[in-house]
């Protein structure tokens, strides 16, 4: 998010693949024929797919704390990060409502989407950078717990965990409508993955990020380890009554996901930081919303122009389906898609381009 005084290449390998991941499984050639761990669940549970978006948000807080945090503590005035990070925010939340407007362009749709991925890292960016700038490790660690216990509260008291009638499902039903990402025209009933109410405990990931930023900067990768271990276990117990939901992004979720990410940070950091190995991602990892941004772009425009369906059939499907059966071919597609990102991000990060939203 900005650009750090000490960098981590860990860290950059570690949003690298989470990009890569977030590409892989947003764009397959064909979404009738997509193997199951590549998929969202329907409501309740978590997929592998379901881990990629809470690690986004999760590194964005490892980058709060290793970009913001130093400048603090050096003695850089905070009004002027203040600025700077609600700018940054704003940018990022205005890129998303951009991508939104192509597609509602583009591809004909009948309603434009306000809320959405970008929007959603932009907010949780904002706040959880305000809280690294004037709060104190207790009062973040507070807020996370204010967070997820409260979401838990909210959503128990009013309306239960299931789909359509759940409280943040009527948030997004009252305040978009035909709008949301989901809406039953029969029902009236809409939902949004990246609603309002739904942004409070993503703010929390971000949060458990922050914290784990902060121990990396200073060395205490068993912190992370013994946190990422903890979160998991408090997860899965949490989930036996408030169940693992992306969708409603349940506090279970974000400890389940959290623990994962925690867990997953140490192991970049020993083995690329510490012990040398390559950073494999690297160059996605500097160019992520870049990488985001201009990938979603080029998926509007190849369906716009009906090539999509051509590309995948001639260039994937049409051999490799007699052979190989429907599902080889879309994944096939849909890394291939990846590796054509990969190498545009790895040609612009040689030539040191990193153009900063």
């Amino acid at each position: 998010m900005f650009a750090t005084s000490r960098r981590f290449h860990s860290v950059d390998a570690l949003r690298g693949l989470t990009v890569a991941a977030m590409l892989l499984v947003n764009d397959p050639g064909d979404w009738g024929h997509v193997y199951a761990p590549l998929l969202h669940s329907q409501w309740h549970g978590c997929t592998p797919t379901d881990l990629v978006f809470p690690f986004f948000l999760f590194i964005v807080g490892v980058s709060v704390a290793l970009a913001i945090v130093p400048r603090i503590e050096s003695g850089v005035d905070r009004n002027k990060l203040r600025r700077a990070l609600l700018w940054r925010a704003a940018r990022i939340v205005g890129l998303g409502l951009l991508l939104h407007l192509a597609a509602w362009w583009l591809l004909d749709k009948e309603d434009f989407r306000p809320w959405g991925v970008l929007q959603r890292i932009g907010v949780c960016f904002a706040v959880v950078g305000l809280l690294a700038l004037h709060t104190r490790a207790r009062v973040q660690w507070l807020c996370l717990g204010a967070l997820l216990l409260g979401y838990w509260g909210l959503l128990a008291w009013k309306g239960g965990f299931e789909p359509w009638t759940n409280l943040a499902s009527r948030i997004d039903t009252a305040m978009l409508g035909p709008h949301a990402y989901l809406f039953d025209p029969v029902t009236g009933r809409g939902h949004d993955p990246e609603g309002l109410l739904s942004t409070l405990p993503a703010i929390a990931t971000t949060l458990l990020g922050l914290r784990a930023g902060d121990w990396l900067r200073r060395g205490a990768t068993g912190h992370i380890c013994i946190a990422g271990v903890a979160a998991l276990l408090l997860g899965a117990l949490w989930a036996q009554v408030f169940p693992f939901n992306k969708n409603l992004w349940t506090s279970s979720y974000v400890l389940w996901t959290g623990g994962c990410a925690l867990l997953a940070l140490a192991a970049c950091h020993v083995l690329i930081d510490q012990r040398g190995w390559p950073a494999i991602g690297r160059s996605f990892g500097v160019n992520a919303i870049t990488a985001y941004a201009g990938s979603a772009l080029m998926v509007y425009v190849l369906i716009a122009l009906d090539w999509w369906e051509p590309i995948h059939r001639i260039g994937f499907a049409g051999w490799m389906t007699p052979r190989f059966g429907p599902y080889l071919p879309s994944l096939a597609f849909a890394l291939a898609f990846v590796a054509h990102w990969w190498g545009i991000t790895w040609w612009m990060d040689r030539r040191g381009w990193r153009p900063r939203i």
